[in-house]
C-alpha cells in the first residue's frame, strides 16, 4: 500500500516538477541577465532565491523517485527517508542563499549605485507569472507531502518577493531613491526566513521520529484502548517513514483468542481514521515488565 501511494505522489507530480524547473531556469537566467544590466540589488536577490528553489525542485522530485524504489539489501524499508533528508537540504540551500543575498544587499546599501527601475519591474512582473503558475501546479498535494508543501510553499513566496520587487523598482522610477533596491532585498529575506524555519522545523522533527504534525498521539492512544478486549496498552510508537507514509507499532493487552482477523480489522481501522498506513501490532494475553521499557 505504502508504495503505491509513493508511486501514485511520483506519477502524479512528476509532470508538475519538470514544467516547474523547466519555467524557473529559464526566468534565473533572464533574472541574472537584466539584474547585472540594471545593477538590482533585488533582482538579483530574487534570482538566488529562484536558483535555490530550482535545486529544492530538483532534490524533492529526485527524493520522491527514490522512495518508490523497492526495499532490498540493507536497505530493509527502501529508500523512503531520503524525502525528510531532502526536505532538510532544502532548508539549508535556502539559508545559505539568505547570506548571500544579505552580503550582496549590505555592500549596496552602504555604497547605493543606479538602478533601472523599469526593467527592474518588467523581469519582476515575469517573475509574478511564472511563480505563481509553478504554485498552483503543487496547490493540491501540498497538504498531503511536506516535500510538495515545501515546493508550493517556496513558489508562492517567490511570487509575493517578485510583486515586492515590481513595487521597489516603481519606487525607485518615481523618487530615484537609490536605498529601496537593497531594503527589498532585506524584505526578500525576511520572506525566505519566515517561509523555511518551519519547513525545517518540521523536517527535523520527522528526521528524530517524532510524531508528525497531522497525527494526534493521545488521540491514537485513546481509539487503541476503546477496543473491544484491549485491557492495556505499551510501547506505542508513531514515526514517519516518508514525508507522506506513517508507521506504528504497539503492544497490546488483551485475552488470549483475537486472531489474524483482529489484526487486519485494526490496520485498516487505523490507515482510515489516522493515515498511518504500516503498522505492527503485537497481542499479548498478560503484561510482562522489563527494564527500561518505556510504557505508554
Amino acid at each position: 500500500m505504502e508504495q503505491s501511494n509513493e508511486h501514485t505522489s511520483r506519477k502524479g507530480y512528476g509532470k508538475a516538477f519538470a514544467i516547474g524547473i523547466g519555467l524557473n531556469l529559464v526566468f534565473v537566467a533572464i533574472e541574472i541577465f537584466y539584474g547585472l544590466a540594471a545593477n538590482s540589488s533585488a533582482l538579483l536577490a530574487d534570482a538566488g532565491h529562484n536558483a535555490s528553489d530550482v535545486l529544492s525542485l530538483v532534490f524533492a522530485w529526485a527524493a520522491i523517485w527514490l522512495a518508490s524504489v523497492k526495499p532490498k539489501g540493507k536497505y530493509t524499508y527502501g529508500l523512503r527517508k531520503t524525502t525528510i533528508l531532502v526536505s532538510i537540504l532544502n532548508a539549508l540551500l535556502l539559508f545559505g542563499a539568505v547570506i548571500a543575498i544579505g552580503w550582496d544587499a549590505l555592500g549596496k546599501f552602504r555604497n547605493p549605485e543606479p538602478v533601472a527601475g523599469t526593467q527592474v519591474m518588467i523581469v519582476a512582473g515575469i517573475g509574478v507569472v511564472i511563480n505563481t503558475i509553478t504554485a498552483l501546479l503543487f496547490m493540491k498535494g501540498q497538504k498531503d507531502d511536506l516535500n510538495i508543501r515545501g515546493a508550493f510553499l517556496h513558489m508562492a513566496a517567490d511570487a509575493g518577493v517578485s510583486v515586492g520587487v515590481v513595487v521597489a523598482g516603481l519606487l525607485i522610477h518615481l523618487t530615484g531613491v537609490l536605498w529601496i533596491d537593497p531594503v527589498m532585498s532585506f524584505v526578500i529575506i525576511i520572506v525566505i526566513l519566515w517561509g523555511t524555519w518551519r519547513l525545517f522545523i518540521d523536517s527535523i522533527d520527522l528526521a528524530l521520529d517524532a510524531v508528525p504534525k497531522h497525527i494526534k498521539l493521545e488521540e491514537v492512544r485513546k481509539f487503541l484502548l476503546s477496543l473491544e478486549g484491549v485491557e492495556e496498552i505499551h510501547d506505542l510508537h508513531v514515526w514517519a517513514m516518508s514525508t507522506t507514509q506513517v508507521a506504528l507499532t504497539v503492544h497490546l493487552v488483551m485475552p488470549e483468542g483475537q486472531g489474524n482477523d483482529f489484526i487486519a480489522e485494526l490496520q485498516e481501522k487505523l490507515n482510515h481514521e489516522f493515515g498511518i498506513g504500516h503498522t505492527t501490532v503485537q497481542i499479548e494475553s498478560e503484561r510482562f515488565e522489563e527494564d527500561g521499557q518505556n510504557d505508554c
